[in-house]
């Protein structure tokens, strides 16, 4: 196990679940070689939190930013600007979470879609991969991408749900495919068909503290269990955990140039 290195492409470790004990979540997490953490953004009221993990672990924590989709209210342009205003100042590594969400709230449709395409087209300008969130919106995520398709256009279909054929289409837009939890539910439907996908094409990540990988279920998402979603896909891929690591992290690299 020496030598492997695990890294999580998507954790809120900034997260208000996490004010009890964070030092010891990602303490734990450096035990099990889990050493490198993107964090997504989700609006500008996480943002001093995000700053102050990024000074207490600055070789560990790399930030991205972005308005997230269930952030987009009405107050959407303000928010904009903030991030626009942000990568005017400081270097970031994604554009990110950014997407559509119509779990929630199907009436912010609109804005939704006029949200990512500029946070897209930002991404596009500074050169940066972006980090994609999807609930109930396969469709109108695609027509998004499919209107924004170039050389430039790149980086993660974070939490990816879907299915063989959204996987692949995915994969066409140059998005490698976030791998998390669900990946261990018994109903979650990605352990039947991702062994199809090639190893290139996949990043790990936990999206803590949500969406708790099994036996965990329920309960509050961690760093550390990363390990149980790269045990679980070198069960699938039938390789080994070493491998996993190797793979997946050199795929992060590629992403996000770090």
């Amino acid at each position: 196990m020496q030598g492997m290195i695990f890294t999580d492409t998507h954790t809120h470790l900034y997260s208000e679940a996490f004010d009890e004990d964070r030092t010891v979540v990602i303490e734990n997490a450096f035990d099990l070689n889990i050493k490198r953490f993107f964090i997504p953004a989700i609006d500008s009221t996480y943002n001093k939190r995000m700053f102050e993990l990024e000074k207490a672990y600055p070789d560990n924590i790399f930030l991205m930013m972005g308005l997230h989709p269930t952030s987009v209210k009405e107050n959407y342009k303000e928010e904009l600007a903030i991030v626009d205003a942000l990568f005017e100042q400081r270097s970031f590594y994604a554009v990110g979470e950014i997407g559509i969400d119509l779990y929630w709230d199907k009436t912010t449709l609109a804005i939704q879609q006029e949200a990512f395409v500029h946070q897209i087209r930002l991404a596009k300008k500074y050169k940066l991969p972006i980090v994609i969130h999807c609930r109930e919106a396969f469709d109108e995520i695609f027509e998004v991408l499919e209107g924004e398709k170039d050389v430039s256009l790149r980086g993660i279909f974070h939490c990816f749900t879907g299915d063989l054929a959204q996987a692949k289409r995915a994969i066409g837009f140059n998005m490698k495919l976030g791998i998390g939890g669900v990946v261990t539910f018994k109903n979650g439907g990605l352990d039947k068909f991702i062994s199809e996908i090639d190893l290139s094409q996949i990043v790990l990540e936990t999206d803590a503290p949500y969406l708790t990988p099994t036996p965990h279920r329920g309960k509050r998402n961690e760093a550390s269990y990363l390990r149980l979603v790269s045990a679980k896909l070198a069960e699938l891929y039938g390789v080994t955990e070493n491998e996993i690591a190797k793979v997946t992290t050199a795929n992060s690299k590629e992403v996000f140039g770090i």
